[in-house]
């Protein structure tokens, strides 16, 4: 049995999802932010509003929530220059990826997660990557994943699991597994204090949450949310 779960925690909705996914399995879970000069930093501090009202909200989860850690990564996202680090137009690349995409990105940050998860005594990783529905990030594939558990389990000499509970759901059923795992008190939360917005706007509150509306990322959310309520607002099986 694992000793537990360190979430990959971005304070947007695929890691509030995957947040709230393993409370539900594991008696202790940890968090883990990274700060890589990100455009959108309102992030950094959406993930400590979306920790509280999580645990107001459901004191079961609350007794599992174990401390938070933000890790300073920003020479990393220099070294990226993408549209997500700095004031460039979102756009579509030669390389067919969106000008958003940091290479290495997950990388990186499972690389730091796991460092810090040997330190910790926790056993699992849990990220919000999917390639079900998503903004073609080669790095959000799971065969990427599954090389860089084994690199991690080799580096590290010693037993680690990536889990990727959105990895095949769309992200109208993401909005579905948030219903399941909290219902709407889960959804409320993620509509009103989740940022995914690559602009960082949280000028108006939308049906769907915070956002420009324009960016890849509103968009995916938007059309996520309104696909799920054109289903009735259907629970996604936990």
């Amino acid at each position: 049995m694992s000793s537990g779960a360190l979430v990959l925690f971005s304070g947007g909705q695929d890691s509030t999802a995957c947040l709230a996914w393993a409370l539900e399995r594991y008696g202790r879970v940890e968090t883990v932010g990274f700060d890589y000069g990100q455009r959108h930093a309102v992030e950094l501090i959406a993930r400590q509003a979306v920790r509280g009202r999580l645990a107001r909200a459901f004191p079961d989860w609350a007794v599992k929530l174990g401390p938070d850690h933000m890790l300073d990564i920003r020479a990393f996202g220099a070294i990226a220059e993408t549209a997500m680090t700095s004031e460039r137009t979102i756009e579509m690349t030669d390389r067919g990826l969106p000008s958003t995409f940091v290479p290495g990105r997950n990388l990186v940050f499972l690389t730091y997660a796991a460092a810090l998860a040997d330190r910790r005594g926790l056993d699992v990783l849990v990220g919000g990557m999917c390639e079900t529905d998503f903004s073609g990030y080669p790095d959000c594939r799971r065969d990427t994943l599954d090389a860089m558990q084994s690199a991690l389990r080799l580096g590290l000499a010693r037993d680690l699991m990536i889990e990727t509970p959105l990895m095949w759901l769309t992200k109208a059923e993401t909005w579905g597994l948030a219903k399941a795992l909290g219902g709407e008190a889960l959804v409320a939360i993620t509509v009103e204090e989740t940022h995914t917005c690559y602009t960082g706007e949280r000028g108006i509150l939308q049906a769907w949450g915070y956002g420009c509306g324009s960016c890849p990322a509103c968009q995916l959310r938007q059309r996520g949310f309104e696909s799920w309520v054109s289903d009735g607002r259907l629970d996604v099986p936990a």
